[in-house]
């Protein structure tokens, strides 16, 4: 399991993004970053959160705030997704699940009696120093981007 918590720096990471460049999480100082862990692109669920957070995207700019999303999938599949559903921010590349693993998020799962590893979709905020102020994890999609956004704006989570 990862040492990351709420109240100390979040792991720095460096991944390529769905627009072909590298990303550091450090990049984002001085903006709040809504790091938000999906298992696959195309997947009815995960296409919901991500659109989700494309319709939140103008009210969490407004407040200061930059989307991330981050799954294994390699950036061909991320580039599709973004185009499909017309996503304002960056998807990220884990294909090792390096990242995944440092958040805590790769995790044992079970669907149909079988077991295997995998990404348990989960959110973290970020704030403008690089310190983890809020987590959601075992994240039921519905209402959750107004959930964050209301962390965004100084909300409780």
């Amino acid at each position: 399991m990862s040492s990351i918590a709420i109240g100390r720096p979040a792991p720095e990471f460096e991944l390529l993004a769905s627009n072909g460049k590298k990303v550091k999480l450090s990049k984002f100082r001085g903006k709040k970053v809504v790091l938000y862990f999906y298992p696959k692109d195309m997947t009815p669920t995960c296409t919901q959160e991500s659109c989700d957070f494309r319709d939140a995207n103008p009210a969490l700019k407004k407040a200061g705030a930059v989307v991330l999303g981050i799954s294994p999938d390699e950036l061909k599949s991320h580039a599709k997704f973004v185009e499909k559903h017309e996503l304002p921010f960056l998807l990220l590349s884990d294909p090792d699940h390096a990242i995944a693993e440092a958040y805590g998020v790769w995790q044992e799962k079970k669907l149909y009696g079988r077991t295997y590893m995998g990404i348990v979709r989960s959110t973290f905020l970020i704030d403008e120093e690089g310190i983890l102020i809020a987590e959601w994890r075992n994240v039921r999609v519905k209402e959750h981007a107004r959930k964050v956004l209301e962390a965004v704006r100084g909300g409780v989570k």
